[in-house]
């Protein structure tokens, strides 16, 4: 037997041993990355929306100027925390999701606050606008959803044998998905007294 055959039979299996698992890899983070992108538009696009949704309700002259000021401090706030696709951690997720949770806090105080003025609950451009707001939140809740499905795929292939030696040797760090809110799984509390 030649013995140059040995050392390239060596670096066949070696390849064969790295190359699937690094291309898996690559498939799955930038899967991942997508998704995450994916939820960003569909927070964008609630940004975007909340935008169109003050102007309607700017235009109640005696709505409580306080709470349309929430909103737009809140989705400001939102709008300025970016977050790298391509290297997510739990840090920069939280910080997302905290500005977040603030636009949304903000406009379910909108939203309740609303209820006292029926002539804007009938106009149509507010009745469309909070539909679509509805439709967006769902929007966010599947990309989220989708997002979290493909971290668990890439961790999962990240942490299996003979991926886990290819992921330590190229640098495929954990990546961390979406986790609820603190004090998510209690029921809220609805208060519909105004006084």
């Amino acid at each position: 037997m030649k013995k140059w055959l040995i050392p390239i039979g060596i670096i066949v299996v070696l390849a064969i041993l790295f190359v699937s698992p690094y291309n898996s890899l690559v498939e799955k983070d930038t899967n991942a990355e997508k998704a995450w992108n994916n939820v960003e538009s569909s927070y964008q696009r609630r940004n975007d929306l909340i935008g169109n949704l003050v102007k309607t309700v700017q235009g109640a002259a005696d709505f409580e100027r306080g709470t349309l000021t929430d909103v737009i401090e809140a989705r400001s706030k939102a709008t300025s925390v970016n977050v790298d696709a391509s290297n997510l951690n739990a840090a920069q997720i939280a910080q997302f999701q905290e500005a977040q949770q603030g636009v949304t806090s903000a406009l379910s105080r909108l939203l309740v606050t609303v209820e006292r003025y029926p002539d804007l609950k009938a106009n149509q451009n507010f009745q469309q606008l909070q539909s679509q707001l509805e439709g967006t939140e769902n929007r966010i809740n599947v990309a989220r959803d989708r997002f979290n499905e493909a971290v668990a795929e890439y961790e999962k292939t990240r942490r299996s044998f003979p991926s886990n030696i290819t992921a330590m040797l190229f640098g495929f760090d954990e990546m961390d998905g979406f986790e609820s809110d603190p004090g998510a799984e209690n029921a809220p509390d609805v208060d519909f007294d105004f006084e």
